[in-house]
């Protein structure tokens, strides 16, 4: 039985979500699976990514084939590596213990690039609501004085016609 590990759609329409999961290749796109290993919400910025990444790493030593969009997001989180990793302590080419502490380190950097990566799209966003909030005050500004020349005619005129009538 060729298992896949493939992404299943949930959510409404406009709005997915995915559910990570081990699944027979010949079952539908939604239908049974054979073991959940994950959400991913691309409707957050940076996606939301929850991974059983040793669940994930089984069923790769197992012999399950990620699809293509499912293989980009294990290796994102790190599964990839942890199952390269896997594979060279089976060899001996090292130890479990500098394998895992490889993995962490990884860990580690990655995290800094997702944290530097939120902070930024939440600077980005304070500037342009900045931005948008000068514009809106000089452009409250021009009406302002556009309004005024206006209004200091009408009185000029209102006071010429009453002194005219005295």
């Amino acid at each position: 039985m060729p298992v896949k590990i493939r992404l299943q759609r949930h959510g409404k329409k406009g709005k997915p979500y995915y559910w990570i999961v081990a699944a027979d290749a010949r079952a539908k796109r939604d239908g049974k699976y054979l073991e959940k290993l994950g959400a991913y919400n691309p409707n957050t910025n940076p996606a939301t990514i929850d991974l059983n990444i040793d669940g994930a790493v089984q069923w790769l030593q197992n012999g399950a084939q990620p699809t293509d969009t499912a293989k980009a997001i294990l290796s994102y989180k790190g599964v990839m590596l942890k199952n390269h990793l896997a594979g060279g302590v089976r060899k001996g080419a090292l130890t479990e213990e500098q394998a895992e502490a490889k993995f962490t380190a990884w860990l580690e950097e990655k995290a800094n690039k997702v944290e530097a990566k939120k902070e930024g799209l939440s600077k980005a966003q304070a500037d342009a609501k900045t931005k948008a909030f000068e514009a809106e005050k000089a452009a409250n500004e021009a009406r302002i004085a556009a309004a005024a020349p206006a209004v200091e005619e009408v009185v000029a005129e209102d006071a010429e016609a009453s002194n005219e009538e005295e």
